[in-house]
């Protein structure tokens, strides 16, 4: 029996994708005896991927899916459950299988684990944001080689403070590939009304699908601590965190100072 990611054709939109010089097309390397249900899933992947299935969408029944790459239904259910795990699908009591979204409320804070004292962050209503600026720069050698560029090419950068029951709590610097981009500045960003993930996703195609964070304590200079109106002396959280998009592909890095006297970071680990 051949494997059924030898034996589906690439999704439409892969060479589009390519085109665009923004995600290289998705190549499976998934090695032979690995298991059929994950190379079901690589397969959904890179439907992802090449935008088959927008965001908020629903994608196919297990039925169909199962028709389409000619196995059991079981199968289908297993890499979808993964998927749905990894939040890039959401399952929907009823209704079927979604392709998330960063604009559903219970994906908002995925990559921030930023906690009050009591509740969660969504509990304190949106976080008021506050464009500080926004401009065009070129990538240093350090932010180039996070986001895997040349040092010297083009980066969007972004500094903004976000605000939580009128409170400045954490102050972000924010690098971004110039090219996937074209076209953001601050008068966008401040007009957008949801989280910056969904902007990147609805308007740019750019999904952020994982993250990985470092983690330090830090003193704030003289303009931070300004800007989150706190004393110089008070210890901050500083949060790296680079987050990558289909295919393993870097599409932003992040440095945040957080404030914790009134909240604190949780991780779960399991």
């Amino acid at each position: 029996m051949r494997s059924a990611a030898s034996s589906q054709p690439a999704a439409p939109g892969d060479r589009s994708a390519a085109a665009g010089g923004a995600i290289p097309p998705t190549t499976s390397r998934t090695p032979a005896f690995s298991p059929l249900y994950r190379q079901i899933k690589l397969l959904i992947s890179q439907s992802l991927q090449a935008g088959e299935w927008k965001s908020g969408s629903a994608i196919p029944s297990e039925t169909e899916l199962a028709a389409r790459f000619q196995v059991s239904q079981g199968t289908v259910r297993k890499a979808v459950d993964e998927l749905a795990s990894e939040n890039l699908l959401v399952r929907r009591q009823g209704k079927g299988t979604f392709v998330a979204t960063h604009a559903e409320q219970q994906v908002q804070y995925r990559f921030l684990r930023l906690f009050p004292e009591q509740g969660d962050l969504a509990s304190q209503g949106p976080a008021q944001r506050q464009i500080v600026n926004c401009h065009k720069a070129r990538a240093s050698a350090q932010v180039a080689r996070k986001l895997q560029l040349r040092t010297g090419d083009a980066v969007l950068q972004i500094q903004r403070v976000l605000s939580f029951v009128d409170i400045p709590t954490i102050l972000e610097d924010i690098w971004l590939p110039a090219a996937p981009f074209k076209g953001l500045d601050a008068g966008r960003l401040r007009a957008y009304p949801g989280p910056m993930y969904a902007l990147f996703e609805s308007e740019f195609g750019m999904r952020m699908v994982r993250a990985q964070e470092e983690i330090r304590s830090v003193l704030g200079d003289n303009e931070e601590c300004k800007l989150l109106q706190t004393e110089p002396h008070v210890p901050l959280l500083r949060v790296e965190r680079i987050a990558f998009t289909y295919n393993d592909v870097p599409m932003e890095l992040r440095h945040g100072l957080y404030r914790t006297d009134r909240h604190h970071y949780r991780n779960e680990l399991g």
